[in-house]
């Protein structure tokens, strides 16, 4: 905060504005964006990972391991976002808290009594005497693995068809040249799969982007959070007080998902043009008349 700071009631003005712009409060709000893309970065490469693993193992001949990824799909897609939003983080909480309730407290105490879930203060997750950003750093981790879970199921459907919609022609004839199974994917499949996939991630990723404003439903100190906080009409015994300016903070938010999404379109496009370049897809031999001409 600047010196002239110090006593926003002698302020007025653009200096008053100036100095409830760059308070501590809204530094918060403008870490909180950072916040957000952090959550991106890490869910989409661990959707991505979770998506793959479960399109590969609806292919295995293995039956056991082609239910499973079948279920996973399944399962995630029939129930609505929220609810596995919201149950992720609680059961993994739990569930780690339990575990550590066995080492660090009295097996014999139960920690379900009645409705609540009680473990002694060396169970918690994280220790209570923690600093706040670990706290913070642990919801984090809560919500990505929550996202990670959902979104990579949508992304193994994706997958599963996409590998599905590769000329069987293809693969028949790698066979044929005498390529084991594990060369035709690495070398025939996987390669191709991506340029079909491109269009349902591209929609996972903008359906990821829209659905981060549910990280406030999960207990992240996120935009959406602080946008309410600092827009809800302030009274005169605040340092800054006004009325009600949601909308303008709303409205900032309206503006960074729209930037967000523009710039994701222009990186998809480029992508998929590289992709499309030699295969043979509409894309492709739009590229190659290009190029011809």
């Amino acid at each position: 905060m600047f010196a002239q700071c110090a006593d926003p009631k002698a302020l007025d003005g653009l200096a008053w504005m100036l100095c409830y712009l760059t308070s501590g409060t809204h530094r918060l709000f403008y870490l909180s964006f950072g916040t957000v893309l952090l959550v991106l970065a890490i869910t989409a490469p661990a959707a991505l990972l979770m998506g793959y693993g479960g399109a590969m193992a609806a292919r295995s001949r293995i039956t056991a391991l082609r239910w499973l990824g079948k279920t996973y799909a399944a399962l995630v897609r029939g129930v609505p976002d929220i609810i596995f939003f919201l149950f992720v983080p609680i059961a993994l909480d739990q569930g780690l808290e339990w575990l550590r309730s066995r080492v660090y407290c009295d097996p014999s105490e139960p920690v379900r009594r009645g409705n609540e879930f009680v473990v002694c203060a060396a169970a918690k997750l994280p220790p209570s005497a923690s600093p706040e950003w670990v706290h913070d750093l642990y919801g984090i981790a809560l919500a990505v693995v929550a996202f990670s879970f959902v979104f990579g199921a949508f992304v193994a459907n994706v997958l599963y068809g996409a590998m599905g919609a590769v000329p069987q022609a293809q693969l028949e004839t790698a066979a044929a040249y005498g390529m084991t199974p594990r060369q035709i994917d690495r070398r025939i499949l996987i390669p191709q799969m991506w340029t079909y996939a491109l269009p349902g991630l591209s929609n996972m990723w903008m359906i990821l982007l829209k659905a981060t404003p549910l990280l406030f439903l999960l207990g992240v100190e996120d935009i959406v959070y602080w946008a309410r906080e600092l827009g809800t009409p302030k009274t005169s015994g605040r340092a800054y007080p006004h009325g009600d300016w949601r909308v303008w903070y709303f409205l900032a938010l309206l503006v960074f998902y729209l930037l967000m999404t523009w710039v994701s379109q222009r990186l998809i496009d480029r992508l998929g043009a590289r992709l499309s370049r030699g295969q043979a897809t509409l894309a492709g031999e739009a590229l190659r008349r290009e190029a011809g001409a």
